[in-house]
């Protein structure tokens, strides 16, 4: 299996241009001086995803007052996105990356196992980004369920 290239602390965060679940452009560096909580994730409406991006749109507003922004992307269409944030009441950014070229040039997609055979796919992953844009945390095939809550640990807000 090839290695997809990672991002690792102390890496400058690639920066980016999407659109989000409206068609608003959202661009990383925009972000800057505030940390930015960047999660990929396989696609929208599937159980796993659901869970993920309810366990941040849950704690977004206790990781906003500790200074981080959310943003979760996905290969899925803004209009899917636009009907995932309705029908499960999320607050939190949701991006749209339909070449896959932010989530390959961050490490996230990439050659994976799938239920023991080797595929291409969205690995899901976190990245934490300092406020001056470089990586503070990266972690890679992270699993869906509870992974918030570690992740908040790791950050020490739990």
């Amino acid at each position: 299996m090839a290695e997809t290239p990672r991002l690792s602390p102390g890496d400058a965060a690639p920066d980016f241009t999407l659109p989000d679940d409206t068609g608003q452009q959202v661009t990383l560096s925009d972000l800057r001086g505030q940390k930015v909580i960047v999660y990929f994730y396989p696609s929208a409406m599937t159980p796993g995803c659901t869970k993920q991006a309810c366990d941040f749109s849950d704690s977004l507003d206790s990781l906003q007052a500790a200074g981080y922004e959310v943003l979760g992307i996905s290969p899925d269409k803004p209009e899917k996105l636009a009907k995932f944030r309705e029908k499960e009441g999320l607050t939190i950014r949701l991006l749209s990356d339909a070449d896959k070229a932010v989530m390959t040039a961050w490490g996230a997609f990439g050659e994976k196992k799938l239920y023991g055979k080797v595929v291409q796919g969205v690995i899901r992953s976190t990245v934490v980004v300092g406020e001056d844009g470089t990586v503070e945390v990266a972690q890679y095939n992270v699993k869906a369920t509870g992974h918030v809550a570690k992740l908040r640990k790791d950050l020490a807000l739990a």
